[in-house]
């Protein structure tokens, strides 16, 4: 079976460990719950119900919950407790548009290198995307982490720490979305696929191809996206639960 990619050393820019408070792991369980679609648009809750489920006092909650209305995840009711909001496609189309300018550009930085290091990035990739038919994944979650993986690895090797940093952020941005292009088996195995060739033509230095075969994925998926509906969220919902 093929290994699973390790997102910090695949990406290789952990930042150094610091203590979380509780608004902190609130914060991040409830992205958690965005993106595994255990809470879906248009889904309603109370503090208290958070504080309740988490077993936690509602004053982290709130702080988390606050932060996510800056992230744009969620809105306040009034009188009513709070409400995840709708996707907002228009801002997922910009942000594919800003991760193609990012990949491409990192891959052709990435052929016209021979550092030691990037054999070993594509020799581990390799071993995850050229794999046999029978050794890939069907598991939806765990694709999806790879695939984030993949492209992440590829803009870190480039080199270019502030463009990872823009990368990562457009990542978790995007993440909900991205998850669901994988529902689909024609999508899961086109990402194999697609993965392979771009992996092959970085092999052989050729940075053109590769921009080229990397810009025809991204907005393979890109297209996927704007055929996403609530009805598919839902039941994605109902496939994790």
């Amino acid at each position: 079976m093929p290994r699973s990619l390790n997102n910090a050393q695949a990406v290789r820019l952990a930042a150094p460990p610091r203590r979380q408070s509780r608004a902190d792991e609130v914060y991040q369980q409830l992205k958690r719950d965005v993106f595994d679609f255990k809470l879906v648009p248009g889904d309603r809750f109370t503090e208290t119900d958070i504080s309740e489920r988490m077993n936690v006092s509602r004053t982290p909650v709130r702080q988390a919950l606050f932060r996510l209305q800056q992230d744009g995840f969620v809105e306040v009711l009034f009188r009513s407790g709070w409400r995840l909001l709708p996707f907002d496609f228009d801002q997922f189309e910009e942000l594919y548009d800003l991760r193609m300018v990012l990949e491409t550009t990192a891959v052709r930085r990435l052929c016209e290198q021979a550092a030691r290091a990037n054999n070993d990035l594509l020799e581990e990739l390799a071993s995850i995307w050229l794999v046999s038919t029978e050794q890939r994944s069907n598991n939806t979650v765990e694709l999806a982490q790879w695939d984030e993986a993949f492209h992440c690895a590829l803009v870190a090797a480039a080199g270019n720490t502030e463009m990872a940093r823009v990368h990562r952020d457009v990542t978790e941005r995007i993440r909900v979305v991205r998850r669901l292009d994988f529902t689909q088996q024609p999508r899961r195995d086109a990402t194999y696929d697609e993965h392979a060739q771009i992996l092959q033509a970085i092999e052989h230095k050729r940075g053109d191809q590769a921009a080229l075969l990397l810009r025809t994925h991204i907005q393979t998926s890109q297209a996927e996206v704007r055929k996403i509906t609530l009805h598919q969220v839902h039941m994605a919902r109902q496939a994790v639960c």
